[in-house]
């Protein structure tokens, strides 16, 4: 083979590779989110041949800084943006709540906030204590980034420190799966992963914040009272695959995959 066809073919695989480069968007960050992107990404692939949607959680935070480092096309982040996030442009995806969950066989029907933050820091131990059977209470919480726990943390008015976990989790996913399995644990995930895992058979319950359902349908009419935005964020402008995606990911005829998620779809 001569170096003349040597180089040709080199430059050829260099632009298939370009060109593969091009039509890959990469989206980091909330577990979520990622779910429901992971999703839109297939129905985003067959109208688009010849993309590649690639999806991957690690929490909020790493959606914050994969899309500010330009690691990630597009960051997936379950609340609004900080004050010292100017840099990035969030737009909304849908909306969602955060509910605490309790086992299907646990007869707790509800707690107040001030039960809430007694178990969460291991002022109250036992479900008894709560009106429930004696059992120990094992309390699951959820790992440093995730915006999950920054919103608990905020709305009970409480300091990582403060809280006294039996289990830290990462993703809903995991939160739901350890609850499952363990009858007397209390934990708190998204509320649209929550209804979507009761819908499909798992054993969970979710409890009332204030008397009010965590329920898709209270998130809707803004009564639930620990609700949020989810939001797609990029560096500066969205441009090219990333902005196209992302108006892809808010149209209308895709709110029916957002439902199906039990979140909110964006005005």
């Amino acid at each position: 083979m001569s170096v003349r066809t040597i180089l040709a073919l080199c430059i050829v695989i260099h632009m298939a590779s370009s060109a593969a480069a091009a039509d890959k968007l990469v989206l980091t960050g909330s577990s979520t989110v990622a779910p429901l992107a992971a999703e839109l990404g297939k129905r985003f692939e067959l109208q688009h041949p010849g993309t590649r949607i690639d999806v991957q959680s690690g929490g909020s935070s790493r959606g914050v800084q994969d899309a500010r480092s330009g690691v990630a096309d597009v960051g997936m982040v379950s609340r609004a943006l900080k004050a010292d996030e100017a840099d990035l442009q969030g737009f909304v995806l849908a909306r969602d709540g955060i509910a605490v969950i309790v086992h299907a066989r646990n007869p707790i029907q509800s707690l107040t906030d001030a039960q809430i933050v007694a178990i969460y820091t291991g002022q109250l131990r036992d479900w008894h204590d709560v009106g429930g059977l004696r059992a120990p209470i094992t309390v699951i919480n959820k790992a440093q980034g995730r915006s999950t726990l920054e919103l608990f943390l905020a709305y009970f008015k409480l300091d990582a420190p403060q809280i006294r976990a039996s289990v830290v989790i990462g993703d809903n996913e995991q939160g739901i799966k350890t609850l499952v399995g363990n009858p007397n644990a209390i934990g708190y995930v998204s509320v649209g992963s929550a209804e979507y895992a009761a819908a499909h058979g798992q054993p969970i319950k979710l409890l009332p914040l204030k008397g009010i359902a965590a329920t898709t349908e209270n998130i809707t009419n803004g009564r639930f009272p620990l609700a949020r935005p989810l939001l797609l964020v990029t560096r500066g402008e969205a441009t090219g695959m990333a902005r196209t995606f992302i108006d892809f990911a808010r149209r209308p005829a895709n709110h029916d995959l957002i439902r199906e998620f039990s979140f909110v779809p964006a005005p």
